[in-house]
């Protein structure tokens, strides 16, 4: 195991696949729709060849978290979500109280898959409602209602002991007391966990399309800015705080995998379009695989992995992504790490300012984190200090 600055956060696996029965009309993830099934016994032994691969860049690691994103992972059979564990529990030594999350839409819920993914090893489920409003739903290009929707919590309830689910809000024409009234309802099915995202329109969705036409209006800067609040002040007084800007949790409750992430941890991407970030014997080694499901399979197949693109990150590069990463974190980020990985502490005239102007803080810990009046011009206050 190579040391390296961030060493204590853990190691994560994250496995795309890549799999929808439709394609959103905002999202820009890399999804794809197939007419007739992908071959499961095919793709099982095309990720096994490239987990085999990743432990031969990293080896010796113990896998703190899993995620199994998308895509529509819960349109796997559970004899595939078994596999692939199982070849990432060959790979590296799996921690035992390892956190193992399977997204999944609500149309794809069934009581008898979810029995098989709670056997096949997963202990928490993260859910993709994004509206409890049944014309929201339709207008997002969902192909469930908010009845659906509510089953699906219930059954995600009643097999795992941790389970979340997603919201979007600042939607076409959606006022904040109506936000308020959904959100208090998500809450009061929410046993630890949401992550409430803000709607933004990705260059080449069609919602990009709809927008550039006139025919899609979002909510203004202001009225935006009045949802952000709403959703901040209506979490906290439930009992879940942000603990990142669009993830809040109770106390103890927190996505250990995304977590991972924001901390600058170590990790593997597997399958179509992921990234990965391992620490290699050159240094931090960025990695993307081929983006394309039936390009990557066959380099797979082919080749033993997918991966495309590897990019060693130079210490000004692992510190601007330390910073992006760690700030949106209620905790902040230890000034000492970044440091550490860039070479050189922080501009103390630049972290003096903005603490004047009220958009950091020092907390007692001796970190450095946003406040809630940085949180939402973040990307300046980065600038900033990277600068």
């Amino acid at each position: 195991m190579i040391d390296h600055p961030t060493r204590d956060v853990g190691f994560g696996v994250y496995l795309h696949w890549p799999f929808c029965a439709a394609k959103c009309p905002y999202c820009d993830f890399n999804s794809h729709v197939r007419h007739s099934r992908p071959d499961q016994a095919r793709w099982r032994a095309a990720f096994a060849r490239e987990i085999a691969h990743a432990a031969r860049l990293a080896p010796g690691r113990t896998v703190t978290s899993i995620f199994l994103g998308g895509g529509t992972p819960s349109l796997m059979e559970p004899a595939t979500v078994g596999a692939l564990l199982d070849a990432v529990a060959g790979a590296w030594s799996v921690a035992p109280d390892a956190e193992i999350t399977l997204e999944a839409n609500p149309t794809s819920v069934e009581a008898e898959r979810f029995r098989g993914y709670r056997a096949a090893g997963v202990n928490r489920v993260s859910l993709g409602v994004q509206a409890l409003d049944d014309a929201a739903l339709k207008a997002l290009g969902r192909l469930h209602s908010t009845a659906e929707a509510l089953r699906a919590v219930e059954t995600a309830a009643s097999h795992f002991d941790r389970y979340s689910f997603d919201l979007i809000y600042a939607r076409p024409d959606q006022t904040p007391q109506a936000w308020a009234r959904e959100l208090r309802e998500a809450i009061a099915r929410a046993a630890e966990h949401l992550s409430l995202y803000q709607l933004t329109i990705e260059e080449g969705t069609p919602f990009h399309g709809l927008a550039a036409a006139g025919k899609l209006t979002v909510p203004d800067d202001d009225t935006a800015r009045a949802l952000y609040d709403v959703t901040q002040e209506v979490c906290a007084a439930a009992g879940l705080p942000a603990y990142e800007i669009s993830n809040h949790a109770r106390p103890g409750a927190e996505s250990r995998h995304n977590l991972l992430y924001w901390r600058y941890g170590e990790y593997a991407g597997i399958g179509p379009g992921a990234h990965g970030r391992l620490v290699l014997p050159e240094g931090r080694t960025g990695t993307a695989t081929e983006r394309s499901p039936e390009a990557w399979l066959a380099r797979a197949e082919g080749e033993g992995h997918g991966i495309v693109e590897t990019e060693a990150l130079s210490p000004g590069d692992q510190a601007d992504e330390f910073l992006m990463m760690g700030l949106r974190l209620r905790e902040g980020i230890d000034p000492a790490r970044y440091h550490a990985l860039s070479g050189r502490p922080l501009d103390p005239g630049r972290v003096a300012g903005l603490v004047a102007a009220g958009l950091v803080a020092r907390t007692a810990e001796g970190r450095l984190a946003a406040t809630p009046k940085g949180a939402p011009v973040l990307n300046a206050v980065v600038a900033e200090l990277a600068a």
